[in-house]
């Protein structure tokens, strides 16, 4: 109403005269939004990787180094061993790899398997709101292996892919850190479809069906944090992903407003949280993979945890052995951290990975955390849960609210009164306190030798580190399998 009346004000001389800026914006107000859908399809379909700007294509080229490293070791664990059970239970036509399985099945069920293992370890790079991303590139090699698709096609589908899911994420931050829903099994589901669209090359007319169908199969919630569900959520967003691009490819249907609508995606998940759909107005403008960026994992435990680490770290360093000296150790942490990590000592491997007194004391006794911290026979270190029980942790009023990032206040008191403080507010991996290229090619080798044998490990990394150059997986497919 107030906008109608604004326009049709007198635009005459004198008071109440409406200015050709005011009537030009007004007028915008009132002209209709294109749907969602129909922006996220036109943005993906004419994306032009030619003139992505070279940041952009080296956060791939990292981003499919790491997440296929990961993925290596996390088929080792006991959740990724269920679920490729199960996929070998269903068969599959022989298409795509299942990584370092030696086995191909179809492209669901390969990005199922692959999808697990990429999130078993919790080792995975998080994105805007946590590992939004995980199903993305166990989807894309998924289908991109069964349609025979190029280096240079897997690039721009990941990066209109995270482009996408930033946006999904920027409309309401709120969604995963308050409202409870994971965001690998819900953003990374629908921005994960988008890619696989892009890369069978739909018309814009069948992407918008994809976002559609794609909303509809977005799950997850945090309470299975810590338990095996966790990684399922990856591996279901990366298989319906390929199962929501190969229906719309064949005909199926879906509703265009299912994004904004008043039964859409965001009603439903968001609820009553703030959410604004002009964050998607940048898309195709701003790259949003360079700027905020990811972060990736130093550690193998939730990422919400990592700025702990560093800080505990800088304090043992300090302390010196001292261990016995401590009085007790209190941890500031964010609203959003409290959620998801737990004060009490882990009953299992997946539960470790979110015990604040289980990483504190692990991390001062004996350095940064690794894959081996995450075992049944370092949870029973009889030294660290005797420490353990010293571990608190609170929500720090300096920095309660943040989200973008998990900054952390670690205060140790020793038993004579003296205080030591650290806090950190860029974890480890984020484009504040990166990774070195050394330790990114370390990270790789320690997590890909769990599956292949060094010299393979080896030289799957240098075929990785020149993705960006590369004109066919031929050679790496062989080397996926292992």
């Amino acid at each position: 109403m107030l906008v109608n009346a604004l326009i049709h004000r007198k635009r005459g001389k004198g008071e109440g005269r409406m200015s050709d800026h005011d009537f030009a914006q007004a007028s915008a107000l009132l002209a209709p939004r294109r749907k969602l859908a129909e922006v996220i399809a036109a943005y993906a379909s004419d994306y032009d990787l030619a003139k992505a700007p070279p940041a952009a294509i080296e956060a791939t080229r990292i981003a499919f180094i790491d997440t296929i490293g990961v993925m290596l070791a996390g088929g080792g664990e006991e959740v990724a061993h269920i679920a490729f059970d199960m996929v070998a239970q269903e068969g599959g036509l022989r298409k795509s790899t299942i990584a370092g399985r030696g086995r191909r099945t179809s492209p669901q069920l390969a990005a199922l398997a692959n999808g697990v293992a990429a999130h078993a370890m919790d080792f995975d790079l998080t994105y805007i709101s946590g590992q939004s991303t995980a199903g993305i590139i166990p989807a894309l090699l998924a289908l991109g292996e069964s349609v025979c698709a190029s280096p240079r096609d897997l690039i721009a589908a990941f990066i209109v892919s995270c482009e996408v899911a930033a946006r999904l994420m920027r409309v309401s931050p709120q969604t995963s850190a308050l409202g409870g829903w994971h965001a690998t099994g819900m953003v990374g589901n629908i921005a994960g479809a988008v890619a696989c669209a892009r890369l069978l090359k739909l018309p814009r007319e069948r992407m918008t069906e994809v976002v559609g169908v794609s909303v509809s199969l977005a799950s997850g919630v945090s309470e299975n944090f810590g338990t095996m569900t966790k990684p399922l959520h990856a591996g279901h967003a990366a298989r319906n992903a390929v199962t929501a691009a190969m229906l719309a490819a064949r005909g199926f249907t879906a509703s265009l407003n299912a994004l904004e609508g008043k039964a859409g995606y965001f009603a439903t998940f968001s609820r009553s949280l703030p959410t604004d759909l002009t964050v998607f107005d940048d898309l195709g403008e701003a790259h949003n993979i360079v700027d905020p960026s990811y972060k990736l994992k130093r550690y193998p435990c939730g990422g919400l945890s990592h700025t702990s680490i560093d800080a505990t770290l800088a304090l043992r360093t300090e302390l010196g052995g001292r261990l016995e000296e401590i009085e007790k150790i209190e941890v500031g942490v964010t609203k959003n951290a409290s959620q998801r990590i737990t004060g009490v000592y882990p009953h299992s491997i997946e539960s470790a990975k979110f015990s604040m007194p289980y990483i504190g004391a692990w991390t001062l006794i004996h350095g940064a955390p690794s894959l081996a911290t995450f075992t049944e026979e370092a949870i029973d270190d009889a030294a660290v849960r005797a420490l353990s029980t010293k571990i608190s942790h609170h929500v720090d009023a300096e920095f309660a609210d943040e989200l973008l990032h998990s900054p952390c206040r670690v205060v140790v008191t020793m038993k004579n009164g003296e205080r030591r403080e650290k806090k950190v507010w860029y974890a480890s991996g984020t484009v504040q306190n990166p990774m070195s290229a050394a330790q990114i090619e370390n990270k790789f080798m320690d997590c890909a030798t769990h599956a292949l044998s060094r010299n393979k490990a080896r030289r799957l990394y240098a075929w990785l580190a020149d993705l960006p150059k590369q004109t066919s997986f031929e050679a790496f497919w062989p080397m996926l399998r292992g």
